[in-house]
């Protein structure tokens, strides 16, 4: 066997050997050398590896789900591709990528992985028919009651799914209390475009809520045909463009605004928002066997403001405790999380800073984030798991 640079015919230990003695370098490491230089890596080899790793919710490997892309292998045996993501907002995009580079690296002769990421969010497949705006999933945040903070909770899920990078819509339906406004810091909308509605944006957020079509204190006092012509005119009449989410912000209670958006704009699912209480799991579990009366399937159920942290250490139950849990385990939902009671909230959603832009890594924030990305990711589950085919029948 001829050794390039030593011009030896001879065996291959003794060629190496050779050179090792030449160059000064051990016999071990020229090997190594020789190998990594001239080992061929396969883009086969590298997908039968990636295609040992897992995505964990949808139970199937990355190269089944098409989620790798845009492989290439360079000269010096250095290892480039895209994960295309269901969702930007993937919990477990750090489980992922360990896998995924761990798998590559056991190809022989790789030197390195470089990972890129990228998402593309599933349509839920559901037919909404509405011209000019393509949504791929609607979201319903609803509560049984008011005072549980739900427009708190929609706006820093809208947030959370934004700052992933997910193109994300916001529609304020709560036309009696219509508060996004103020939590978001927007004083109006920008003109129109001929008879469609601009929306306005803050924090990477479409939005758009009857706050900004009325004087300030101008009570709206409006029986369901109205109510119910409102909501189709801020889905139908508002220039959205393309979202991966609309984050719908519901008026509290069971009544025709509910009604009114399930028939206008089919959800991807709802979310409902309770405190521990009694008073409030009572009125959470009837808003939502509403939805499921409406065949809207529930995502899950977040307790807000759940316990109070003292100076001290010690926790305060305000509300009660559990109650949120308890409802999600009698009522066979998901229990998407407790989000703790901190005054930061409250002056953020005052001075129209959420707090996930003003306190980021708060245990709020956090907390919130993860309920985001819980939301997100069983959205993109159920949107991949569907069949989502139109039956045709054939009359002979």
């Amino acid at each position: 066997m001829k050794v390039e640079g030593c011009g030896d015919e001879a065996s291959f230990t003794t060629a190496f050997r050779l050179c090792a003695d030449e160059h000064g370098t051990p016999l071990n490491a020229s090997i190594l050398t020789w190998k990594n230089k001239h080992m061929t890596i396969t883009k086969e080899a590298i997908l039968a590896a990636l295609s040992k790793v897992q995505e964990p919710e949808l139970n199937k490997d990355l190269v089944t789900l098409n989620m790798i892309r845009e492989l290439q292998i360079a000269d010096n045996n250095v290892v480039s591709f895209t994960i295309m993501l269901t969702t930007p907002a993937c919990p477990l995009r750090g489980q992922i990528e360990k896998e995924a580079r761990q798998a590559v690296m056991s190809v022989e002769g790789v030197k390195s992985v470089n990972i890129k990421w990228d998402s593309d969010v599933p349509n839920d497949g559901r037919m909404r028919g509405l011209l000019n705006m393509p949504i791929r999933n609607a979201i319903a945040v609803g509560s049984g009651k008011g005072g549980v903070g739900k427009s708190t909770v929609a706006v820093n899920i809208a947030v959370a799914l934004a700052q992933s990078g997910a193109r994300v819509g916001l529609m304020d339906a709560d036309i009696y209390g219509p508060n996004i406004p103020t939590m978001l810091g927007v004083e109006k909308l920008p003109p129109p475009k001929g008879q469609r509605l601009i929306p306005a944006q803050a924090y990477d957020i479409k939005m758009i809520s009857m706050g900004l079509l009325v004087k300030p204190g101008q009570p709206l006092i409006w029986r369901g045909p109205m109510l119910n012509s409102a909501i189709r005119q801020f889905l139908g009449d508002v220039e959205w463009g393309e979202l991966d989410y609309l984050i719908v912000d519901l008026p509290p209670g069971t009544g025709d605004a509910s009604l009114s958006l399930a028939q206008a704009l089919p959800l991807s699912g709802a979310v409902i928002v309770t405190l521990p209480q009694l008073v409030s799991l009572e009125d959470a579990s009837r808003g939502l066997n509403m939805f499921r009366t409406l065949e809207v399937p529930i995502l899950g159920i977040v307790e807000n403001m759940s316990y109070l942290d003292l100076p001290d250490g010690t926790r305060m139950d305000i509300f009660g405790s559990g109650g949120g849990e308890q409802l999600a385990q009698a009522t066979q939902a998901n229990f998407l999380g407790k989000v703790p009671i901190d005054q930061n909230v409250r002056i953020g959603g005052d001075s129209g800073k959420p707090i996930l832009v003003s306190y980021p890594d708060s245990p709020v924030a956090n907390s919130l984030r993860e309920i985001a990305q819980k939301i997100a990711a069983q959205i993109s589950v159920a949107a991949l798991s569907a069949k989502n085919e139109l039956p045709i029948n054939i009359v002979e």
